[in-house]
């Protein structure tokens, strides 16, 4: 099999394992469990807080010590028999802390496909969209699969399995870790001149449009948890009327668009007008969402907006992904997309975890949610860092790595 393809279907396996749980666990631990909105903010902010900690760590072995490879699989091997234990639990503690050491094992792995994937194409700017493609049809495939196996449990069984978000995804992840050991072997650089990785990734913030690009991301990566917690609840309350079951069919809407967004307009985008002009016309996709989501009608508009996820995601996370892997030393390439995870799906989503779910209560009243005051909070913030973006941002594409 060629690279592309090993590396392909680990993507595919990746967002999978992310897809099955993340999309629908709010809406189980809401009305299943019972939980608070605070409570599922905080075990959400599980995955952020663990990726504020974990990649550095992740990062340091692949760059140092160990090929990388061999960590994605002992990560996911590992993390796949803590999903299955954790989708018995109902007891929001427990929950809380188990779920906190299972992100401790799957937020490294966020970094390191990417990074064993970059390293390992000729042409990343050309063809890093169309292997991180698979990853979104992963997280699809996830969807639609527990779609059906939800209305198939409910037609046999009777009702839905509990916890069976976390049930698949830690079969998947079982999966992935056996697959990794596939992958390219990507050894540690011989030539690193300083055996602390992320030392030297820091350094990286002495380039002035760098660390603006760094903030900027932080803002808007707190303001993506409104999307991943709270669109789930959103659709199937009586404002949308979206089924539970049909729930995360529906969302799968956001990844059939970031499907064409990665394959070919991303390709086609970022060569011929560069990283920042791509960035730009990214960011100011998400202010366009959550205006649609704050007017909440017609219900039709809400569910097709979720298509704009695509943009918002691809040609702004995904861009600076890219960008980062073009600036960053080579022996430090594993340690630098560690640091943007941290930055951005660590202790960004972290905060807007929190943010989101003391949001929700904050306009939630006799268990009604006003949800038009929810979505304006994240549609005032993203205007301002799109803002912020157009006018600070001044990166011209020509250099290929940070001067250290």
């Amino acid at each position: 099999m060629s690279a592309k393809f090993r590396l392909s279907f680990m993507m595919f396996l990746q967002y999978a394992v992310w897809g099955s749980w993340y999309p629908g666990l709010s809406e189980y631990l809401i009305n299943t469990l019972g939980f608070t909105g605070a409570q599922v903010g905080a075990i959400y902010a599980t995955l952020p807080f663990a990726t504020a900690i974990a990649p550095f760590i992740g990062g340091q072995f692949a760059d140092r010590y160990f090929a990388t490879q061999y960590v994605i699989a002992f990560l996911h091997l590992a993390g796949g028999a803590f999903l299955i234990f954790v989708s018995r639990v109902t007891d929001y503690t427990t929950m809380m802390w188990l779920m906190f050491l299972y992100c401790m094992l799957f937020a490294p792995t966020l970094a390191l496909t990417n990074s064993i994937a970059l390293v390992n194409l000729d042409n990343p700017e050309k063809d890093f969209g169309r292997i991180r493609v698979w990853g979104t049809l992963g997280w699809i495939a996830a969807g639609i699969g527990l779609s059906a196996w939800r209305i198939g449990a409910n037609k046999i069984l009777g009702a839905s399995v509990a916890g069976d978000t976390l049930l698949m995804a830690g079969v998947l992840s079982f999966v992935m870790g056996l697959q990794a050991l596939t992958l390219p072997h990507t050894p540690p650089k011989k030539e690193a001149s300083n055996p602390w990785a992320f030392v030297e990734s820091f350094k990286m913030l002495k380039d002035k449009n760098f660390a603006i690009l760094i903030v900027i991301a932080f803002i808007v990566s707190t303001e993506l948890m409104f999307y991943y917690v709270l669109t789930g609840p959103f659709l199937v309350s009586d404002r949308i009327g979206v089924s539970t079951s049909n729930m995360t069919t529906v969302m799968v809407i956001a990844q059939l668009a970031e499907i064409f967004v990665m394959a070919f307009a991303l390709p086609y985008f970022m060569p011929k007008y560069g990283i920042r002009k791509t960035m730009v016309f990214g960011i100011l996709a998400w202010p366009v969402r959550y205006i649609i989501f704050a007017i909440g009608y017609p219900a039709w508009l809400v569910i097709a907006s979720l298509a704009l996820h695509g943009f918002c995601y691809v040609f702004f996370f995904t861009a600076i992904q890219v960008y980062v892997d073009k600036v960053a030393p080579p022996d430090t390439r594993a340690s630098a997309q560690s640091f943007i995870a941290i930055v951005t799906l660590g202790l960004g989503n972290f905060l807007g975890s929190l943010f989101t779910g003391w949001i929700r209560d904050y306009f939630t009243a006799d268990n009604v949610t006003n949800w038009t005051g929810v979505f304006l909070v994240p549609t005032v913030l993203t205007i301002i860092c799109a803002f912020a973006l157009i006018v600070f941002f001044k990166d011209d594409n020509k250099q290929s790595a940070v001067t250290q």
